[in-house]
């Protein structure tokens, strides 16, 4: 063999041997990252990633915004975006889906963790804490053998009683969309109307104004997430405490169809270019762990059966709840906003 053909066939494996070694270093550089949208913006929810960090070397770049900016912006960076897609909100969620920014993911460690009715249909995105939506009253003017279910809001006893958020709140249109697959859209319709009437004030503010509007006689009763009422009871705000320990908390429909719960949930997107390294972050929060620090720092009930809620939410007591596969909440969102529109739900 002559020396052109033997340095041919060297410049040959060099080049071979340098592409490797590029080759190599990119998949380096996206074995040890992933990139997560979230619309969340709790301490417990950094800490627990860099906990993550640390146990697998996983970097996790966080970027935060509300989640429809941030359904907005992966379908603008369309292969170019986040691979995860982490906000409140079943609705939200199934929004993300129908718009095609999801995939379906298979674990065994997340169908073990994670209720199925807690879950997207296709496995496109997974509950990981859990909040009811309750009724909270005034302990010294309200008697809660007064209070039973969510329909008896829209009797004339409440007239001029009920604070609640407006009809552009994410977890109201959830509320009637459950009931809008539970009784039909006319009693969903009945029941928005009749609580319109029964309003105490025109909707104003998140849910720990209600409960501030409650104790400061501007209403009698609320209709508020269970996390927003723990948070206000351990609060450094001494004002906040205050506020909370006037009131009780009652969950409605515990002999009928028991009471609305929600979840914050995560999903990999559709062009996740670190789809491994998604996943694994996903079952971390599902895990056993993970989910007790969540239900204890941020007063969100687990997901995981296997965990116990925080002491402040044992209190309480446990409760049923609505026996219904949360995407239903997504589907069903269109014609809940069509009905707060009808009955002028400002």
């Amino acid at each position: 063999m002559n020396k052109k053909i033997l340095f041919s066939i060297s410049l040959v494996l060099i080049m071979l041997f340098l592409a490797a070694c590029g080759s190599d270093q990119g998949s380096d550089s996206s074995d040890d990252e992933l990139n997560l949208y979230t619309s969340r913006h709790y301490d417990i929810d950094d800490e627990l990633y860099q906990q993550f960090e640390e146990e697998t070397g996983i970097k996790v770049n966080v970027i935060e915004g509300s989640a429809d900016e941030l359904i907005e912006r992966m379908n603008r960076e369309g292969e170019q975006t986040a691979d995860l897609f982490y906000t409140a909100d079943a609705g939200r969620l199934h929004r993300a889906k129908e718009q095609g920014l999801l995939q379906s993911v298979e674990s065994n460690v997340l169908d073990e963790n994670i209720p199925e009715k807690l879950r997207d249909a296709d496995n496109e995105w997974f509950g990981l804490t859990k909040r009811a939506r309750v009724i909270v009253y005034h302990k010294d003017r309200v008697d809660p053998s007064e209070l039973s279910t969510y329909e008896d809001l829209t009797d004339s006893k409440w007239e001029d009683r009920i604070l609640i958020r407006s009809s552009e709140n994410i977890y109201n249109q959830s509320l009637v969309a459950s009931f809008i697959e539970l009784h039909g859209r006319d009693e969903a319709k009945a029941w928005a109307e009749g609580v319109v009437n029964n309003m105490a004030r025109d909707p104003q503010g998140g849910d720990r104004d209600q409960a501030k509007g409650v104790a400061a006689g501007e209403g009698d009763i609320a209709v508020m997430n269970t996390y927003y009422l723990g948070g206000m009871l351990n609060s450094a705000d001494e004002e906040e405490v205050k506020v909370a320990e006037q009131l009780g908390v009652f969950f409605p429909n515990q002999d009928t169809t028991g009471t609305h719960v929600n979840i914050s949930g995560i999903g990999v997107t559709k062009h996740a270019q670190n789809k491994d390294n998604a996943i694994k972050l996903i079952e971390f929060l599902s895990s056993d762990e993970v989910q007790e620090q969540f239900a204890s720092a941020n007063y969100e009930y687990p997901v995981n059966p296997n965990v116990k809620p925080a002491e402040t939410l044992k209190q309480w007591g446990d409760f049923k709840e609505q026996d219904l596969n949360l995407s239903i909440l997504g589907e069903n969102n269109a014609e809940a906003v069509k009905i707060f529109n009808e009955v002028n739900w400002k």
